[in-house]
């Protein structure tokens, strides 16, 4: 223990570069954004008299390329927003009234421990709920602290939110999820942005493929039915039917397997299945494929002999394509395609499962002896409405913004039999809800490894300010909850920088944790290209784990079709905001949905005219955007916005999770739009 305390005095002095000039005091403190972002940038923070002045993007970072994206930029007036919670507070008089007033750590301390064991005397350990998510990324701040309720034996999440349908997908025919890094654009002919506009998502990732672009003539190809920013800024833009790119897939394969573009080596090399897949590929006719995706097969054809002609390419596989009642068939589907040409995991989607950190060790998932129950996160609002939880503790998210049906999820939050303790840096939508909101420290506050799920490349996150106001991190919460409550697991007890130390022992190529401490930059390691961790140790077209699950082992098109007289909403970011973060810093997400010129004729809508989009689920009012960059018959508004009648656009998702994965259907909802005052 002492050692370590040593040593991380010994980091934070040499990682400063400090000038006394009269009275000022100045210090750059090298750090990392924490952001659920998959660019990780490394940030240079300059703080004058303990507090911070500027921020600059890191050149110690190749991938991240010294620029910050406008939440990095932003990340300033966040910390001193007037937002911020900075003290305890508690709520009075039940859920009848917002009014909350401060109290001390160590009131709450005491109120917060004697409501989880009166909810488990009373109750039993499920009605204690944990809600965790990637708010904050730090291996301290996020998984760490799931050592309590994982010695409690709280409910948890299945964590399936965000990417999980399309890990499983991809799974089915890979073993794991992995592929080609950011910096492999580099060797490029042609980069395919499938349902993914990294031009807003991962602006370094974009940097380097534009870069490819222009400097090697690399053709980029946006698939997505937007006309996104990645999609204006792109080669081609090709804009299938929403829920068809099974088929578009299928489609591309048909016309290298007829004209003999495959890699029929490396394919009896490195895969089983092809004939099966060949075999369904073949029988989709073109007239069937225009059918679904909405396409001239004249485009298929040309796409194929640019796959053919500009080899090698990656296929960039967007978390926004598996969002959707299709999302795991279609990401499994464009998974399979670079293998056709030839190459080992030709795509990048999300790499957090190819690592080598013990997670079962870091969260203590792997050490209790107690089981806890497991709900689905996509479904939670169900759950909440039911009642069955009578404590629930949220960190690190918003679940009152960015659930889906969230009708359910307020109803259950607001229920006068459920106690909800919410750990947060600022004041939300589920804030509003809470019978206690504990102050929490900002990542510039507080020391943390944070690693990207999509580059290799990690520094260690130093404290670059102290917390404002009483803000705590999640270690010193955990800490005092499991001291009041008394337990004494030895696990439990240990210091978070030996269990980093245990959980991180494989992780690198070039060097310990103890380096990373020291303020060396290294790389993580990845598990091989050419290893599959399927039943067959091979690629399978035809998946042989998806046959055991009773799912069909070839990516199947499900039905795509509309109910008559409704639209499919389609949501995603922009640039400015993640999640529903920084809004305290540029204003309200934009509250407006586009919809095609056509159909805003039909419908005698105008610009700016008031829209009630609609379902069984509930109702949201917009300002209508008449644009030809949607097709017809379909909607698009930037998430997770709040309507001009103040209801969520989250209400309009179904809580209803994936077969596959357990993901999220936010790109599927359908609705009705009618104009209203």
């Amino acid at each position: 223990m002492l050692a370590w305390s040593f040593l991380l005095i010994r980091i934070d002095t040499r990682l400063k570069i400090e000038k006394e000039t009269g009275e000022d005091f100045l210090t750059i403190i090298k750090t990392v954004c924490h952001r659920d972002c998959p660019d990780t940038c490394f940030i240079d923070v300059k703080v004058e008299n303990g507090k911070i002045i500027s921020t600059k993007g890191s050149t110690e970072n190749p991938i991240t390329q010294g620029f910050l994206c406008p939440r990095g930029i932003g990340d300033i007036k966040r910390v001193y927003s007037k937002e911020r919670v900075l003290f305890p507070h508690i709520r009075q008089n039940g859920n009848n009234t917002d009014s909350f007033v401060r109290a001390s750590w160590d009131e709450i301390i005491k109120l917060l421990t004697s409501k989880i064991q009166d909810t488990i005397l009373q109750h039993g350990r499920e009605s204690v709920l944990l809600y965790d998510y990637a708010g904050n990324q730090g291996l301290l701040t996020w998984f760490y602290p799931q050592r309590l309720w994982n010695a409690l034996g709280a409910t948890k999440t299945d964590y399936a939110l965000c990417s999980s349908s399309g890990h499983e997908g991809i799974n089915l025919h890979y073993g794991l999820a992995y592929g080609l890094q950011p910096e492999d654009v580099d060797d490029m002919e042609v980069i395919t942005y499938w349902g993914n506009n990294t031009k807003v998502s991962s602006p370094h990732q974009w940097a380097l493929s534009q870069k490819a672009q222009n400097e090697k003539g690399t053709t980029i190809i946006s698939i997505d039915p937007r006309k996104s920013e990645t999609s204006k800024a792109a080669d081609i833009w090709i804009s299938p039917r929403p829920g068809s790119d099974v088929v578009l897939a299928y489609g591309i394969a048909k016309w290298l397997i007829e004209n003999n573009c495959v890699d029929i080596d490396f394919l009896e090399q490195w895969s089983i299945g092809f004939d099966l897949y060949k075999e369904e590929a073949l029988s989709w006719t073109p007239k069937r494929i225009e059918r679904i995706t909405g396409l001239d097969w004249k485009t298929i054809e040309e796409l194929g002999e640019i796959y053919n002609r500009k080899r090698p390419g990656v296929f960039q596989i967007g978390l926004g394509l598996q969002k959707s009642f299709h999302g795991a068939e279609a990401a499994r589907a464009v998974s399979l395609l670079p293998s056709l040409l030839g190459l080992h995991r030709g795509f990048h989607y999300s790499d957090g499962r190819g690592r080598f950190i013990d997670l079962d060790y870091l969260t203590g998932s792997g050490l209790t002896e107690v089981d806890s129950r497991v709900v689905h996160q996509v479904d939670l609002g169900s759950h909440l409405e039911s009642g069955e939880f009578k404590f629930v503790f949220v960190y690190s998210t918003n679940p009152a913004s960015t659930l889906p049906n969230q009708n359910a999820v307020r109803a259950g939050l607001s229920r006068d039999d459920v106690f909800l303790v919410v750990h947060d840096t600022h004041w939300t939508e589920t804030t509003k809800y809470a019978d206690i909101v504990l102050p929490a420290a900002t990542f510039f506050e507080k020391t943390d490894v944070n690693f990207s799920d999509h580059h290799l490349y990690c520094r260690i996150s130093n404290k670059a300010i102290d917390p404002l106001g009483e803000s705590k991190e999640e270690v010193f919460l955990m800490k005092e909850i499991v001291d009041k409550l008394g337990l004494n697991q030895d696990w439990l007890l240990e210091d978070q920088w030996e269990v980093l130390r245990t959980s991180l022992v494989d992780s690198f190529q070039n060097g310990t944790l103890n380096e990373l401490l020291e303020g060396k930059v290294l790389k993580l390691r990845l598990k091989p290209m050419k290893e599959y961790q399927t039943p067959s140790s091979k690629i399978e077209f035809y998946s042989s784990e998806a046959e055991r699950l009773g799912f069909n082992p070839l990516p199947e098109q499900l039905p795509c079709e509309l109910d008559e007289g409704s639209f499919v909403l389609l949501n995603s970011s922009i640039p400015k905001y993640t999640h529903s973060q920084f809004r305290d810093v540029y204003g309200p997400i934009p509250k407006h949905v586009w919809l095609n010129h056509k159909d805003a004729e039909s419908l005698n809508i105008e610009n700016n005219d008031k829209l009630k989009l609609y379902n069984d689920l509930g109702e949201v009012t917009l300002y209508a955007v008449v644009t030809d960059e949607v097709p017809q018959g379909v909607l698009w508004a930037p998430r997770p916005l709040t309507g001009l009648k103040h209801n969520p656009l989250n209400a309009l998702a179904e809580g209803k999770p994936q077969v596959i994965g357990g993901g999220p259907r936010f790109n599927s909802i359908q609705v009705r739009v009618k104009r209203t005052d």
